[in-house]
């Protein structure tokens, strides 16, 4: 797809905020997060990135008293105030601690080999605490922080950001949007088909869905998914959405995330191992499963400094999702060549803001040195004209302390306390860049 866009009114459809009812649902059971019109914001706990759940369950497992505090940011400049939401989000966080876990989805849950009975049996009486998340305006600002006990407050952030995107949404032309969604998503699928025309490389194209948290709305990324399940099986691989990947019957996909190895940078462990601990508790967790190793957390420098032979032969592969990818996955394969562990068994993953072109380009200049895989997020879920919104809920603070991200990326650096972040970037010998302010 060349990027072109249609002439098609995008712009908000109207700007009274619409109030959120609360009531029985009509069919009784789980009840979801509705607007005034009816429509489901999040209809099930297992709308959420996998990832989550793994990470929940080692924390529950190895440091079930950590506590922590997220804080939503909105990195670019919305259409309208995102204070303009604050009711309904509010409405939306009342009826998402309404929501448990199915026997059905646990059940499915449970399958997966890396899934534990006492986790399963932690989610089967485990509710959101209303307390525990608060929603608020500074300004123009919509501001979301939960904080609480780790194990009951990490869970948020997915659904957070899957709420605040689709009642922003809301205010749009639907119809113009989606028709132009649609016309894109066909474009994707053409460039693919065209991709599987030329010569066959080493590795094959595999791409992932990632697009929860930054989702149109829910039944768009639902057509999405499934339409490219159906259109280009060859490529298209799985999800991280554990809904969809157990109702469409698709791979779920995920291991670990930023938030993981942060906390350890406010547990028992010198701050300068906290990557080799965080590391070596998830390899003890998952004795082989979910092998793929985030690198961003502190740069791929230091991270590399600490991915030592005995990880690299633990760990299947690496994950992207800062700083240029070409210069990334080449410092990758020196790491590996330099361990004289054959890149053709290991897998690097590739999720930094990636659209199909993209991943295209970064798979011809490597696939024919090592696996690849690309997870795909707001270009597959919510590319149909309106400008996304670039929102995160990050880790801020874990049992009292602050923690960071020093992302390879100017820019993407989040930290609430600069004099924690000059000490971060001493103790790994990082040069200064840009912080957001959390």
């Amino acid at each position: 797809m060349s990027g072109e866009i249609s002439c098609v009114d995008l712009s908000p459809a109207g700007r009274a905020p619409g109030r959120s009812q609360a009531g029985p649902h009509p069919l009784g059971g789980s009840i979801g997060v509705l607007d005034d019109r009816g429509a489901d914001v999040i209809k099930s706990l297992l709308e959420t990135d996998l990832y989550k759940f793994t990470m929940w369950q080692a924390m529950l497992h190895r440091h079930p008293q950590a506590r922590a505090e997220y804080r939503f940011v909105c990195r670019n400049t919305p259409a309208f105030p995102l204070a303009e939401l604050r009711a309904e989000v509010d409405a939306a966080l009342d009826r998402l601690c309404t929501l448990s876990f199915r026997e059905d989805e646990l059940a499915y849950l449970g399958g997966l080999r890396y899934i534990k009975p006492d986790f399963v049996d932690f989610l089967r009486i485990f509710r959101f605490q209303r307390r525990f998340v608060q929603a608020g305006v500074e300004g123009d600002r919509l501001e979301i922080v939960a904080s609480g006990p780790q194990v009951h407050v990490m869970g948020f952030e997915i659904y957070v950001l899957a709420i605040v995107n689709e009642l922003y949404f809301r205010r749009f032309d639907s119809t113009a949007a989606l028709a132009e969604g649609r016309a894109r998503l066909q474009a994707k699928i053409a460039q693919l088909r065209r991709f599987g025309e030329e010569p066959a490389r080493a590795h094959p194209f595999e791409f992932f869905d990632f697009g929860v948290r930054r989702r149109f709305s829910g039944a768009w990324q639902e057509e999405v998914v499934s339409t490219l399940k159906h259109e280009v099986p060859q490529f298209f691989k799985g999800t991280s959405n554990v809904d969809l990947a157990r109702r469409l019957g698709l791979v779920a996909i995920g291991t670990m995330a930023h938030e993981y190895l942060q906390s350890y940078q406010a547990l028992d462990v010198r701050l300068r191992d906290f990557q080799k601990a965080a590391l070596e508790d998830w390899v003890q967790e998952y004795r082989g499963d979910l092998g793929t190793a985030l690198t961003d957390v502190v740069g791929m420098e230091a991270f590399l400094a600490d991915f030592d032979l005995y990880f690299a032969k633990l760990f299947d592969g690496l994950r992207h999702d800062s700083g240029d990818p070409i210069v990334w996955g080449e410092k990758a394969l020196a790491h590996y060549a330099k361990l004289r562990i054959d890149a053709h068994t290991n897998r690097l993953v590739f999720s930094d803001g990636l659209d199909l072109p993209a991943a295209l380009r970064i798979h011809r200049h490597f696939a024919d040195r090592t696996q690849l895989g690309f997870g795909i997020g707001t270009n597959l879920s919510n590319d149909l004209g309106p400008a996304p919104l670039n929102i995160v809920m990050k880790l801020v603070r874990c049992n009292g302390q602050p923690v960071a991200k020093l992302s390879d990326s100017p820019g993407k650096t989040l930290c609430a306390d600069e004099t924690f972040l000059a000490y971060l970037r001493q103790v790994f010998q990082i040069r200064r860049q840009d912080t957001l302010p959390c």
